[in-house]
């Protein structure tokens, strides 16, 4: 070890090389440590990493022999900072799951469409996953790929994914009929939850934003209800974690999720008959404690039955609210923001259904034309 340098052998046979990283306010020195095989290897990396720190620009030393698992791993760090908790526990199940499982053994520069193919294959064929399923999972792996591309500019093959079809399935939407009945179910010795669950029929919300929502967020004032939280039950990624998953607060699906409801004037009677404790009470529950999404669809199956319904799920009353207001000739852009959507295209394409009642209506406006 040259003098000053800060490079010495560990007794587990590796070399470590350490350099100063920053310093913490009371003046305390910030380590950064670089790890190789040889003395030489250690001194590249910690070389590189104070070259990282003169530009402002991060430099993670690749070389080929990197399985591909080590990428998975970087670009997963990268961007950590940048995902919501709910994404980041998504892209981790597929890479542990998934990628790293199935690919991570790979050398970068061994990738070709052949592999990709057959790993897609697997996971269609032999795993049995859901096409939507597969598709997320070659997105993620299509991210991780072009990440790794950038570190071998010259070498990297050129690989193109070929995404599975999705089969569209119609989804369950309730007849008129079998609303009215449902309404009544609801109405009937109404509590808290089953108004919460009338209320996400009366507004199309989510299961989880429903789960978020406190009286606090409901104006009467102004006939509205402001969406800016969503509940989810996600993995708990703390290593020190004492239950696997937890219940976790936070932002809507997408920042145009994160919206002002206008409610109709029978909805506003319908708030006005409950009796919160607080502002801040929840709801479902009218209390500071809240319901769960997972125990609100324990609800709604016993609602749902209660009423003689089959194959609805709570997701159902957010299409059927969709419909109904295609059918009464709800503004379509209006329709977009109400229901939280980027765009008119997904609205359109995931949540307009034209019931058999809308079809028969639109067949007899024929007889104007002798029809």
């Amino acid at each position: 070890m040259a003098k000053g340098e800060n490079i010495f052998k560990r007794k587990d046979g590796r070399w470590e090389a350490r350099y100063i990283k920053g310093y913490e306010l009371s003046g305390k020195i910030k380590y950064g440590f670089c790890y190789g095989k040889t003395y030489k290897e250690a001194k590249e990396k910690v070389t590189l990493a104070k070259a990282a720190m003169v530009s402002g620009k991060p430099i993670t030393p690749v070389s080929p022999r990197h399985r591909f698992a080590f990428f998975c791993d970087q670009w997963f760090e990268s961007g950590k900072g940048r995902y919501k908790e709910s994404t980041c526990v998504k892209y981790q199940t597929i890479l542990e799951k998934h990628i790293k499982p199935k690919l991570g053994g790979c050398f970068p520069l061994a990738f070709s469409d052949t592999l990709i193919e057959q790993f897609a294959n697997q996971l269609m064929f032999e795993d049995e996953l859901a096409p939507k399923t597969v598709k997320d999972i070659l997105v993620v792996l299509r991210s991780i790929l072009n990440y790794t591309a950038k570190r071998f500019p010259e070498t990297f093959p050129k690989v193109d994914i070929a995404y599975p079809k999705e089969s569209k399935k119609e989804m369950r939407v309730l007849t008129r009929e079998e609303q009215a009945r449902f309404v009544a179910f609801l109405l009937k010795d109404m509590d808290e939850c089953k108004f919460g669950v009338l209320l996400a029929l009366l507004t199309g919300i989510r299961i989880g934003e429903l789960c978020a929502l406190r009286w606090e967020n409901i104006s009467l004032k102004d006939n509205t209800i402001k969406i800016s939280s969503t509940m989810q039950r996600l993995k708990d990624m703390d290593l020190n974690r004492e239950a696997k998953t937890k219940i976790v607060f936070g932002s809507p699906k997408s920042d145009t999720s994160t919206r002002t409801i206008p409610i109709s004037d029978y909805a506003a009677r319908l708030c006005r008959k409950m009796n919160p404790k607080s502002p801040e009470a929840f709801v479902l529950t009218g209390t500071f404690d809240y319901m769960e999404p997972r125990t609100l669809q324990y609800r709604m199956e016993r609602y749902t039955g209660g009423c003689g319904l089959e194959g609805v799920h709570f997701h159902t009353l957010r299409h059927t609210f969709a419909t109904r207001c295609v059918e009464v000739g709800f503004e379509i852009k209006s329709l977009s923001e109400i229901l939280g959507h980027a765009s008119t295209t997904i609205t359109l394409d995931r949540y307009v259904h034209s019931s058999m009642e809308l079809k028969r209506d639109n067949m007899n406006k024929l007889a104007i034309v002798g029809l």
